[in-house]
Protein backbone atom coordinates (compact mmCIF):
# COMPACT_ATOMS: atom_id res chain seq x y z
CA UNK A 1 0.00 0.00 0.00
CA UNK A 2 1.11 3.44 -0.73
CA UNK A 3 1.28 5.87 2.15
CA UNK A 4 -1.23 8.33 0.67
CA UNK A 5 -3.88 5.58 0.45
CA UNK A 6 -3.63 4.64 4.12
CA UNK A 7 -6.30 6.24 6.25
CA UNK A 8 -6.08 6.52 9.97
CA UNK A 9 -9.21 5.89 11.90
CA UNK A 10 -10.12 7.84 14.97
CA UNK A 11 -11.69 5.39 17.35
CA UNK A 12 -12.89 6.51 20.72
CA UNK A 13 -14.43 4.65 23.57
CA UNK A 14 -18.03 5.60 24.24
CA UNK A 15 -19.55 4.75 27.58
CA UNK A 16 -22.54 5.49 29.74
CA UNK A 17 -21.77 8.32 32.10
CA UNK A 18 -23.77 6.74 34.91
CA UNK A 19 -24.38 3.19 36.04
CA UNK A 20 -27.20 1.22 34.52
CA UNK A 21 -30.52 1.98 36.18
CA UNK A 22 -31.76 -1.61 36.39
CA UNK A 23 -31.32 -2.96 39.90
CA UNK A 24 -32.58 -5.84 42.03
CA UNK A 25 -33.41 -5.30 45.68
CA UNK A 26 -35.02 -8.03 47.79
CA UNK A 27 -37.02 -5.39 49.69
CA UNK A 28 -38.69 -3.98 46.55
CA UNK A 29 -40.82 -6.05 44.14
CA UNK A 30 -39.51 -9.23 45.78
CA UNK A 31 -36.12 -8.71 44.15
CA UNK A 32 -37.39 -8.40 40.57
CA UNK A 33 -35.26 -6.28 38.23
CA UNK A 34 -36.61 -2.75 38.27
CA UNK A 35 -35.74 0.80 37.32
CA UNK A 36 -33.72 2.32 40.13
CA UNK A 37 -35.61 4.82 42.26
CA UNK A 38 -39.00 3.43 41.22
CA UNK A 39 -41.22 0.43 41.77
CA UNK A 40 -41.47 -0.06 38.01
CA UNK A 41 -40.25 -3.51 37.13
CA UNK A 42 -38.70 -4.55 33.85
CA UNK A 43 -41.67 -6.89 33.37
CA UNK A 44 -44.03 -3.90 33.66
CA UNK A 45 -42.26 -2.12 30.81
CA UNK A 46 -42.14 -5.31 28.75
CA UNK A 47 -45.86 -5.92 29.27
CA UNK A 48 -46.69 -2.46 27.99
CA UNK A 49 -44.45 -2.77 24.94
CA UNK A 50 -45.28 -6.36 24.01
CA UNK A 51 -48.84 -6.86 25.26
CA UNK A 52 -50.29 -3.43 24.47
CA UNK A 53 -47.90 -2.27 21.72
CA UNK A 54 -47.25 1.05 23.42
CA UNK A 55 -44.21 2.90 22.15
CA UNK A 56 -41.21 3.39 24.45
CA UNK A 57 -41.68 7.17 24.16
CA UNK A 58 -45.32 6.91 25.25
CA UNK A 59 -44.39 4.66 28.19
CA UNK A 60 -41.66 7.06 29.28
CA UNK A 61 -44.12 9.95 29.16
CA UNK A 62 -46.89 8.11 31.02
CA UNK A 63 -44.62 6.72 33.75
CA UNK A 64 -42.51 9.88 34.09
CA UNK A 65 -39.32 8.07 33.10
CA UNK A 66 -36.42 9.03 30.89
CA UNK A 67 -36.64 7.36 27.50
CA UNK A 68 -33.21 5.86 28.17
CA UNK A 69 -34.60 4.10 31.25
CA UNK A 70 -37.33 2.46 29.17
CA UNK A 71 -34.76 1.31 26.62
CA UNK A 72 -32.49 0.03 29.41
CA UNK A 73 -35.42 -2.03 30.73
CA UNK A 74 -36.04 -3.43 27.25
CA UNK A 75 -32.34 -4.13 26.81
CA UNK A 76 -32.31 -5.97 30.13
CA UNK A 77 -35.33 -7.99 29.01
CA UNK A 78 -33.72 -9.07 25.75
CA UNK A 79 -30.51 -9.97 27.60
CA UNK A 80 -32.42 -11.95 30.28
CA UNK A 81 -35.50 -13.07 28.38
CA UNK A 82 -35.95 -16.41 30.17
CA UNK A 83 -35.73 -14.76 33.60
CA UNK A 84 -38.36 -12.13 32.79
CA UNK A 85 -40.68 -14.65 31.14
CA UNK A 86 -40.45 -16.82 34.28
CA UNK A 87 -41.29 -13.78 36.45
CA UNK A 88 -44.30 -13.01 34.26
CA UNK A 89 -45.51 -16.63 34.52
CA UNK A 90 -45.08 -16.60 38.33
CA UNK A 91 -46.97 -13.31 38.59
CA UNK A 92 -49.82 -14.59 36.41
CA UNK A 93 -50.03 -17.80 38.44
CA UNK A 94 -50.17 -15.84 41.71
CA UNK A 95 -52.86 -13.55 40.30
CA UNK A 96 -54.94 -16.53 39.16
CA UNK A 97 -54.54 -18.20 42.58
CA UNK A 98 -55.71 -15.07 44.42
CA UNK A 99 -58.57 -14.55 42.00
CA UNK A 100 -59.73 -18.15 42.41
CA UNK A 101 -59.62 -18.04 46.22
CA UNK A 102 -61.06 -14.57 46.72
CA UNK A 103 -64.56 -14.05 48.02
CA UNK A 104 -67.18 -13.50 45.40
CA UNK A 105 -70.67 -12.10 45.83
CA UNK A 106 -73.50 -14.62 45.65
CA UNK A 107 -75.59 -12.36 43.48
CA UNK A 108 -74.72 -9.67 41.04
CA UNK A 109 -75.61 -6.15 42.06
CA UNK A 110 -77.89 -4.52 39.54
Amino acid sequence: MRAENVRTRNIRLCYVSRPMTIICDDDVLSGEPRIEGTRIGVRHIVARVIDTSQSPAYIADQLDLALTEVYEALSYYYSHIDEIRALRRENNTAFDRVHTHSLKPKQSVQ
